[in-house]
Order: structure tokens, then C-alpha cells, then sequence
């Protein structure tokens, strides 16, 4: 993901996207762990979608990202019944 693609993405689509990102990270570490991971690089990679996106909030001039990440992580577990 290029910052160009970012940066037409609407606020809402970005924390989407910021919420994915982090999930995609976590199971990539996941593999890592377990010897199944077959390009570490994709670790750098998101790594690096993350500060993108984040940069772009940023600029955007939103505060209080982690805890809107929070809040919609929260509510998603909420209407799936996890």
C-alpha cells in the first residue's frame, strides 16, 4: 500500500483499514513465532502500512487514535458476540 492510496481513503476507511492492518501484523507475528512465516520482510511491510496510516491521521489533525481504535474494536466484538 503506497501513501497515495492512503491518503484518498476517507478518515473512516483509515481506521478500518488501521484496525485490518493491526490484525494482519498480529498473525504474521503469530506465524513468525511458530516457524511458518515464509517472507519476513511482510513483517517490515506492515509494519510500515501502520506508520503510513497513522501519519496521514495524523496530518488529518485526528487525536485520540488508539482510543477510537479502542472503541471500534469494541463495538465489532459487541455485534459478533465474542
Amino acid at each position: 500500500m503506497n501513501i497515495a492510496e492512503i491518503r484518498e481513503m476517507t478518515t473512516e476507511q483509515l481506521h478500518g483499514e488501521l484496525d485490518r492492518v493491526r490484525r494482519h501484523l498480529f498473525d504474521l507475528r503469530a506465524q513468525a513465532v511458530t516457524e511458518k512465516l515464509e517472507n519476513p520482510y511482510q513483517l517490515t511491510a506492515t509494519k510500515r502500512d501502520i506508520a503510513r496510516i497513522l501519519t496521514v491521521l495524523t496530518e488529518r489533525g485526528e487525536t485520540g487514535i488508539e482510543e477510537k481504535q479502542y472503541h471500534l474494536e469494541a463495538a465489532a466484538s459487541h455485534r459478533t458476540g465474542s
